[in-house]
């Protein structure tokens, strides 16, 4: 399966929480939002849990990061409320599940380098971060989640003002 799989390219979608498709555990379903493969994919995901939903422990081969839009996400690592970006490194294990507030989050797999991630996972309360490490800009405000000088890879949270235009890097 193959949804917006050109990463060279920009993709826009547009959320309709009608579309969502449901996952092989109850109680969970998706949104996708690209995905290259067909279950275990290089995805990026909105998943929505209903309350008191599971999901089976399971691996992230190629790592996963998420950001908790609303609600708790639980696994047996933490409690992570809305406002809460996870990262756990390739080869990490869960078992997520959620009480009777639900949960959805933003989610991406399958898209760490093979060298260089490091093996312990981040959690940043993206409330505190502000505004202990945000950085003011011309656009707005800015955090470095996370940042990897070997991969290149530079994972940041933006805040754009009202009528501002947002720098994007084109190489």
């Amino acid at each position: 399966m193959k949804i917006n799989a050109n990463f060279k390219v920009f993709a826009g979608v547009h959320f309709d929480p009608s579309k969502y498709i449901e996952s092989p555990a109850y109680g969970v379903n998706r949104f996708m939002l690209d995905r290259v493969g067909s279950e275990k994919a290089r995805a990026t995901t909105i998943v929505q849990y209903k309350p008191k939903s599971t999901f089976p422990e399971h691996t992230h081969i190629g790592g996963e990061e998420f950001l908790v839009l609303e609600g708790t996400f639980k696994d047996q690592f933490g409690e992570f409320p809305a406002g809460t970006y996870v990262r756990n490194p390739i080869n990490s294990k869960h078992s997520p599940w959620v009480d009777d507030d639900g949960c959805t989050i933003w989610v991406k797999l399958l898209q760490m380098a093979e060298t260089g991630e490091g093996i312990d996972p981040l959690h940043v309360n993206i409330e505190e971060a502000k505004d202990t490490k945000g950085q003011e800009t011309d656009f707005g405000s800015v955090i470095n989640m996370y940042s990897n000088e070997k991969t290149g890879e530079l994972v940041q949270m933006c805040w754009i003002n009202a009528a501002q235009s947002f720098p994007v890097d084109q190489k």
